[in-house]
């Protein structure tokens, strides 16, 4: 059953899909996962049959794992309920008799669905407060109707009654509230960790632990922009990045660098990258090569593009509150300066900013992803690298477009063989590692304290699983 006790259906696993594979919905990120969906045909209340037109080696993973919405809750009004899901998986619908309806209904779901949530899982939403652009917290209670609760093998509910999300976008306000004791748990800056949580008063008021980040963090340079078109250009743009002393200097130790998208642990990882070192002279020396010079002596390298002479200018944006990725700009516009590069960090609301990437209206961003690096599951980088995901508002903001790249990605999602798609994704990263789209600088270790009054907790190398924790009657402080 969902949190309201409505009954979970094969009518809700059909419309869970045809949100996904609707275009009306902001979900590219998501719905390239589905492309080889052809048909889904429901048999009756708790059979469903998907229909794929070419195979996929993690459609087991895909098929059987999305997330279930209950069609009366996203849909009140039926509006995609007699909508063919053939016609939104390729896009006929847009030109057929329900494209109003359809255009409503992911009008309707893309403004709501981050401000009134329901699903079937342990927990529920109890109190929202707007959402999570504007809200102060989520509270999510315990879902006393929760299907799995007796079922051996998967997630309990937990031990807590109520978990009370807070909203805060700035990391240091977030410690503030921490010391302060209106957090019980928090992850913190590596500077927090090393100078700040180490006195008598924290320790004895919180624990920590330390998990690797399932992600990485880069600086993304906009291939389709003028200057950054040239593979030289940005493969010097990484020489010139001071990636150790990045780690040591913002991060103090707390990462190791990386030279690619995929988990070093994993079969697919390519050893045989040898990795950027930060060298001011072989960076100067590509630059020369792709044609840049002082040719005015104003200090500036500048070059002939289309005709016309551009200064090496460029705009690198990072989104508000967030100090390591303005330190990782700012450290990049010290050392660029030396080598006649004007560097102009803008920092910009987390809004303005997505916004800006979402356009690509940009020449150089640092972001991180997060999820896609993992070691338990075989890596699929088409959403992030393939150019259809260029388009349409996809994962690949930074247009990086390779047609061997392309072809690795289509021809890898329907090997089988677990040996020929290593060596497909071998070649992979030494294509990346030559064009540098991204100058990729660490995964990270992320240390985080949590209230002492909590029992039941065990760190694993991917965190702490929450279900397992709990807290004596006499330590409880919430009602």
């Amino acid at each position: 059953k969902f949190a309201d006790g409505q009954p979970l259906t094969a009518a809700d696993v059909l419309f869970s899909m045809k949100v996904i594979q609707c275009s009306a919905v902001r979900a590219p990120h998501l719905r390239n996962y589905y492309s080889a969906v052809a048909d889904v045909k429901q048999n009756g209340d708790y059979e469903v049959r998907f229909v794929c037109k070419e195979p996929y080696f993690l459609n087991d993973l895909f098929l059987g794992g999305f997330q279930i919405l209950p069609n009366h809750f996203y849909d009140p009004d039926g509006l995609i309920d007699t909508v063919p899901i053939s016609s939104l998986i390729d896009g006929s619908w847009e030109k057929g008799r329900h494209a109003d309806r359809v255009k409503r209904f992911g009008e309707q779901f893309n403004q709501n669905f981050n401000r009134n949530m329901m699903g079937s899982g342990p927990y529920m939403v109890n109190d929202w407060d707007n959402d999570v652009v504007t809200g102060q917290k989520v509270v999510v209670t315990r879902n006393e109707r929760y299907w799995g609760k007796d079922v051996a093998g998967l997630p309990a509910t937990g031990y807590v009654d109520k978990i009370v999300f807070k909203i805060i976008n700035n990391q240091d306000a977030a410690f503030i509230e921490l010391t302060n004791g209106n957090l019980d748990v928090n992850s913190m800056k590596p500077l927090e960790f090393k100078e700040k949580s180490w006195s008598p008063d924290f320790m004895n008021r919180f624990m920590k632990g330390i998990q690797y980040a399932g992600g990485y963090t880069y600086i993304g340079w906009n291939n389709a922009h003028p200057i950054f078109k040239d593979k030289r250009v940005r493969r010097a743009m990484t020489h010139f990045t001071d990636r150790e002393g990045l780690v040591q200097n913002l991060l103090f130790g707390l990462a190791e660098t990386v030279e690619g998208p995929i988990h070093k642990f994993r079969p697919e990882y390519n050893h045989d990258l040898a990795a950027y070192d930060f060298n001011t002279e072989k960076g100067l020396t590509l630059l020369e090569e792709a044609g840049w010079a002082d040719t005015d002596n104003d200090g500036l390298l500048d070059k002939d593009i289309d005709g016309v002479k551009i200064p090496f200018r460029f705009e690198f944006l990072v989104n508000s509150g967030n100090q390591l990725r303005k330190d990782i700009a700012l450290t990049l516009q010290s050392a660029l300066e030396d080598v006649g590069i004007d560097c102009q960090v803008r920092e910009l609301d987390w809004s303005i900013f997505l916004g800006r990437v979402k356009d690509k209206d940009f020449a150089a961003v640092t972001l991180g992803w997060s999820g896609g690096t993992g070691v338990a599951f075989p890596p699929d980088s088409y959403q992030i690298w393939h150019s259809s995901q260029a388009e349409d508002n996809g994962s690949n903001f930074i247009s990086f477009k390779n047609e061997e790249v392309d072809n690795i990605l289509t021809v890898y999602r329907q090997e089988f063989d677990q040996d020929k798609r290593i060596e497909m994704y071998r070649r992979f990263q030494e294509i990346l590692h030559e064009e540098q789209p991204y100058t990729f600088l660490w995964k990270q270790r992320v240390a985080t304290a949590y209230s002492r009054r909590y029992q039941g907790v065990n760190w694993y190398p991917g965190g702490p699983v929450t279900q397992d924790w709990w807290v004596e009657p006499t330590d409880q402080v919430y009602q």
